[in-house]
């Protein structure tokens, strides 16, 4: 092995294509892994569904300067393709991946990873609360959705191999997913019942599928991003919560987008089956 072959490639994610979903906002984790992504090399897909966010408290941003602000980070060649839809809706998620195959072919970049970022948070309750069509809202968007996309991205992963396209090298995947739950495991959730269970569920079938796309030559893998500044916190809770921090301050959303962007990449090649807390440290009994 050479000094060549060590040393750290400036762009690891060039010459391919990127799904990433739940790119909506700015201040979000899906913008933070776009930038990231297109970045180091990556055309990227970015879905994104503006009416979810227009229902919270923190609001919708301008999707035109979302794609700008990404856009302003892209490498030679790349390109960037927003898509629209409602991943809770029968039969989008499936779309949203032929989408990423059609852009991966007009740009010449084969579609190599998969990032499952949409997420709803609320509205939620406590478990004396929560109504049925809360639960059925949280599992079709926080963990259907996903089970959904990830089963397209493996179709047509395995179909371009079947045709003879893209790397055989099963023992050396390239092609990775990644998906995002939260801290359910690591303390409890007070009041989010639904989006708990929904987490839950992609953290526990995240082995399972590993399992089954390994002889595909995909990784798969979920990360824990832990409490993030995304712009919904009060004063008060970045007051509160953030003494749980060792390091004294929140989790950033490039904090997420750092190690997400390193699992799609090939330094991450024998990373495969795992839920990775990264959480800075948090220390939820720390007063």
């Amino acid at each position: 092995m050479t000094s060549a072959d060590l040393a750290p490639d400036p762009l690891p994610l060039a010459g391919r294509t990127v799904l990433i979903t739940g790119v909506s906002r700015r201040a979000g984790i899906g913008h933070a892994i776009a930038c990231r992504a297109v970045a180091q090399g990556a055309s990227v897909v970015a879905h994104h569904y503006s009416p979810h966010d227009a229902a919270q408290a923190w609001g919708a941003d301008d999707i035109d300067a979302v794609m700008a602000s990404i856009a302003s980070h892209l490498a030679d060649g790349a390109r960037l393709t927003p898509v629209d839809a409602d991943l809770s809706a029968s039969g989008q998620p499936a779309r949203v991946v032929a989408a990423a195959v059609e852009a991966a072919a007009d740009a010449g970049h084969p579609l190599t990873a998969l990032v499952c970022n949409q997420a709803m948070s609320e509205p939620d309750a406590a478990l004396l609360d929560v109504a049925e069509d809360i639960l059925d809202r949280h599992w079709a968007i926080d963990a259907r959705a996903s089970i959904l996309l990830a089963q397209a991205f493996a179709r047509a992963i395995i179909g371009e191999r079947a045709g003879g396209a893209g790397d055989e090298r099963v023992g050396d995947p390239t092609r990775a997913i990644v998906f995002l739950t939260s801290g359910q495991a690591q303390g409890p959730l007070p009041g989010e019942i639904a989006y708990g269970a929904a987490k839950a569920a992609i953290a526990g079938i995240t082995l399972t599928i590993a399992d089954e796309l390994a002889d595909h030559g995909i990784r798969v893998n979920t990360v824990n991003p832990g409490p993030v500044d995304t712009g919904y916190l009060t004063a008060e809770a970045l007051e509160s919560v953030g003494r749980m921090f060792p390091f004294g301050r929140f989790g950033a959303p490039d904090d997420a987008a750092r190690l997400i962007t390193w699992l799609l990449a090939d330094d991450a090649r024998w990373i495969t089956g795992q839920v990775i807390n990264s959480e800075g440290g948090f220390a939820r009994w720390r007063a």
